[in-house]
């Protein structure tokens, strides 16, 4: 593993540990091992670090969407949703953690949102990604026409994401059964809400 890989992953279990807020790039440096300079020769900033966090040691909800979005037809409806919803909760149990204490402060938040925007990377993303899958369901014609497609995406990653502020309020750590289960169950709920 390299001195960038050993970073990010650095990164992450601070991040997961302390919050965003507290989570110094000194912080980062020294529990990888590295200078805070070969820090700055690998990101440009901790924003640039946190992104490469999620994108990078966080569950692959982007890569899972490419593949829903170019093999849907292989798999039925339900089995899509169920591995859709089985990814969006490991990744906001997993990302929950280390975003909340971006909420600590006002000043923070907006410093953060304006430079994850310019980066094209916001939290509106997975929503954008989700509604776009459910309109290639739609072309198949396993979704309902009249859907409301970005609501439907709405009611899925809601849900995960409660399921994740939840479990990370009770300071517990599900089971990987448990979120099958619960993937199903919200995969099914979808289902009967949007299936033609």
């Amino acid at each position: 593993m390299g001195s960038r890989e050993e970073i990010v992953a650095a990164a992450a279990k601070v991040m997961r540990e302390q919050g965003y807020a507290h989570a110094t790039t000194k912080a980062i440096a020294r529990a990888a091992g590295y200078s805070e300079a070969l820090l700055y020769k690998h990101f440009k900033d901790k924003t640039e670090i946190f992104m490469s966090v999620l994108t990078e040691r966080l569950p692959a909800l982007g890569t899972t969407l490419d593949e829903l979005m170019s093999s849907a037809a292989d798999t039925p409806l339900a089995e899509n949703l169920a591995r859709l919803a089985r990814i969006t909760l490991s990744f906001y149990l997993e990302s929950f953690p280390i975003a909340v204490s971006l909420f600590s402060s006002r000043e923070l938040l907006a410093t953060h949102r304006d430079r994850v925007m310019s980066r094209a990377g916001g939290p509106d993303v997975p929503l954008v990604r989700v509604s776009a899958y459910l309109g290639e369901e739609v072309r198949l014609g396993r979704v309902r026409e009249d859907a409301d497609l970005d609501a439907a995406a709405s009611l899925l990653l809601g849900a995960c994401f409660q399921y994740a502020f939840l479990a990370s309020f009770e300071d517990r750590e599900p089971s990987p059964g448990e979120l099958d289960q619960w993937a199903e169950r919200l995969a099914g709920t979808l289902v009967v809400a949007v299936a033609s």
